[in-house]
Formats: structure tokens, C-alpha cells, sequence
């Protein structure tokens, strides 16, 4: 008669319940995998089929009870580290959003906005267009097999235990939130000088020749000049997407080594 005892049972839990916790809440939390989209049924499959394929080669676990004081705390533990991770990933496509929204301010289509089921609000046409740019170049570029990859080495470098992750992660995932500024300030700034350009030149036609009434035909200029610099920058976009996501890749590694706490 086959029996299973309660220390193997918990053995059986812990190994597969920790780092299952840790690849659900990435999955949650990132681009693309985590969208609201994908039924929620399907994150969890994902998750306990990477984690069914990964488990087996983490080694030994904690010995601690699953539903102890310790136990839910190292669970806590594995979900934020896979929060952070996700986090550091949704911040490269906000680089994108970003600059969409500056160039879309400049060009006047702010107000050019639609209900998103999926984020729940509205959002600005230009920047779903280059949101949907980015997500179908992740997927190309096979972003989220290495999103994977890394949260799989995650578990070298951060192994599954009760302690206290080191504050030095959260810093660093803070100060890589300057590059929403940065890069979305580099991609968009062609279009954004370009179409300030435009207005200074539009507005010095208006004090020399009022009768041409500027006004009139301000806005479709400044949409099409805006319009032909974002056709004329798509040679160029999809390889800076690329460089984007593998810095986002490489930073995913670094927070994770800064999450370790010392000792």
C-alpha cells in the first residue's frame, strides 16, 4: 500500500509551492505574459509548468513547514522578488509609452484617445501604436523566453530562503526607473525638436503674413511633419526596441544579485 508521511509531503510542497510563487508573480507582473488579455487560468498553468520542469533542479530546500511562521514568510519573500523582476521588465515598455506621449503631445493628438479593456482607461492612440510596436518585437525577438531564462538563473543567484532581501535590489530597481526619462526623452527627441521647429517656423509666418491664418493650418502641418518623422525613424526603432530589451534583460540580473541580502 503506497502512504505518504507528512515530512515527505511537505518536502513535496516545498519544492515545488516557493519557486512556483516566484515565477507566478513575474508572470503576473510582466509585459506581454502578464497582460490582462490572457486568462488568468492560463498564468498559472505557465507558471506550474516552468516551475514543474525547474524544480527538480534547485536542489534541497529550507527544511521548514510550508504553512509555519518562517514558510510563509520565505512565500513572501519568493513573491516579491518575482514582483520586482516583472516590475524591472514593465519599465522598459514604459520607456515606449513615454515617448509616444511626447511626441503625441507635440503633434496634438493628445486628445486622440480610446477606451483600453485592457489597461481599463482611456489611452492616447500613438502610444497603444507603439505599444503594440514593442510588444509584437518582444515576442519576435523571443523576449519572453529570456524574461524566463532569467528568472530560472534567478534561483543560482537568489536562492529560497527566510531571509530578509537586501535593500540594495529596491534601490537599483528605483534608480533604473530614471530610464523611462532618459531613453523615452532619446527615442522621441527627432520628433520633439523637429516639430518645435515647425511651430517657431509657423509662428514667425504668422506675425510676417497674418492672412495666411496660421491657425488653420497649424495642426495638419505639425501632424504631418510628425507623422513623416515616426515613418522615417521605423528603420531605426525596431533595433533600439531590441537594445531596450536586452538592457531590461541584463537589469532583471542585476536586481535580482542586489536583492541577496549580505551574508
Amino acid at each position: 500500500m503506497f502512504t505518504v508521511t507528512y515530512a515527505q509531503l511537505n518536502l513535496w510542497l516545498t519544492a515545488f509551492l516557493w519557486p512556483f510563487t516566484r515565477i507566478l508573480a513575474l508572470i503576473a507582473t510582466a509585459p506581454v505574459v502578464g497582460n490582462r488579455s490572457i486568462a488568468t487560468r492560463v498564468k498559472i498553468g505557465l507558471a506550474a509548468f516552468i516551475t514543474l520542469i525547474v524544480a527538480p533542479t534547485l536542489g534541497a530546500m529550507p527544511q521548514v513547514t510550508v504553512f509555519s511562521a518562517e514558510g510563509v514568510w520565505i512565500l513572501v519573500n519568493q513573491f516579491l522578488i518575482g514582483v520586482a523582476l516583472g516590475f524591472t521588465m514593465q519599465l522598459v515598455f514604459a520607456v515606449v509609452t513615454a515617448a509616444a506621449d511626447l511626441m503625441g503631445a507635440g503633434m496634438g493628438l493628445s486628445f486622440a484617445s480610446f477606451f483600453d479593456p485592457q489597461a481599463n482607461t482611456t489611452t492616447p492612440a500613438l502610444s497603444s501604436w507603439f505599444n503594440m510596436m514593442a510588444m509584437l518585437a518582444f515576442l519576435a525577438f523571443d523576449g519572453h523566453l529570456q524574461m524566463i531564462a532569467a528568472i530560472v538563473e534567478t534561483f543560482t543567484s537568489v536562492p529560497v530562503s527566510a531571509n530578509v532581501l537586501g535593500a540594495n535590489g529596491y534601490r537599483l530597481l528605483v534608480g533604473w526607473g530614471a530610464t523611462v526619462f532618459n531613453s523615452g526623452l532619446l527615442l522621441a527627441l527627432p520628433v520633439v525638436v523637429a516639430l518645435l521647429i515647425t511651430n517657431i517656423s509657423l509662428g514667425i509666418l504668422n506675425r510676417a503674413a497674418p492672412q495666411i491664418g496660421v491657425f488653420q493650418i497649424g495642426f495638419a502641418v505639425t501632424m504631418l511633419v510628425g507623422l513623416l518623422l515616426i515613418q522615417l525613424m521605423m528603420p531605426s526603432l525596431i533595433p533600439y526596441f531590441a537594445r531596450l530589451f536586452d538592457s531590461g534583460i541584463e537589469q532583471m540580473g542585476r536586481v535580482a544579485a542586489a536583492l541577496k541580502p549580505p551574508g
